[in-house]
């Protein structure tokens, strides 16, 4: 019942203008983020280990280089970003190929940079990335009421694979010579 509530909140903030956080250091926003979930898009069908990484160059521009795994293999789209509002930094324009690019709101930032979500005003396309391959619960649905707030139906948000995590989940703690005891 409280999905439904959530997602009429969304519903209704979804005409608003999005709102973005108030500023973002790029030197801190810069380096390696894991999606931990997105809206499903056509260019990400079948990737596993989804990483972003961004790099500041001589010109200001920012340098994106987005990763994946799929089919077995590593699958890599560059891209160049430019800040849209310089007094915020929160608003950028990336384009993997020309003349095509995207708007890519940072709506969420952690005080530490460890967390983002990311946005496009238009609310078709969201990103929660960490900068660890693994994001607490509690983190997770924090950030997916602070969507819904902005107006993205998350109903439509999926959890991105990431295989670091699934590995560090089963891996059995040094001294326990492989077993594990289970606390009731």
């Amino acid at each position: 019942m409280a999905g439904l509530g959530i997602a009429a909140f969304a519903l209704a903030t979804r005409n608003k203008p999005l709102k973005t956080v108030g500023h973002v250091e790029l030197e801190k926003y810069l380096g390696k983020w894991y999606e931990i979930a997105k809206f499903p898009q056509s260019f990400e069908n079948g990737c596993t280990d989804v990483t972003a990484e961004y790099s500041l160059r001589d010109d200001g521009k920012i340098s994106v280089v987005n990763s994946c795994t799929k089919d077995g293999q590593t699958k890599t789209a560059e891209g160049l970003a430019s800040i849209d509002d310089k007094e915020s930094n929160a608003k950028l324009d990336v384009q993997f190929q020309w003349p095509f690019s995207g708007k890519y709101w940072i709506i969420a930032l952690a005080p530490d940079y460890s967390y983002a979500v990311v946005g496009h005003p238009n609310r078709k396309y969201l990103w929660i990335l960490n900068r660890k391959p693994v994001m607490d619960t509690m983190t997770y649905n924090h950030l997916v009421l602070v969507a819904a707030s902005r107006g993205f139906d998350i109903r439509k948000l999926e959890k991105t694979i990431q295989s670091e995590s699934i590995d560090n989940a089963f891996s059995v703690p040094n001294g326990h010579n492989g077993r594990l005891k289970a606390e009731i």
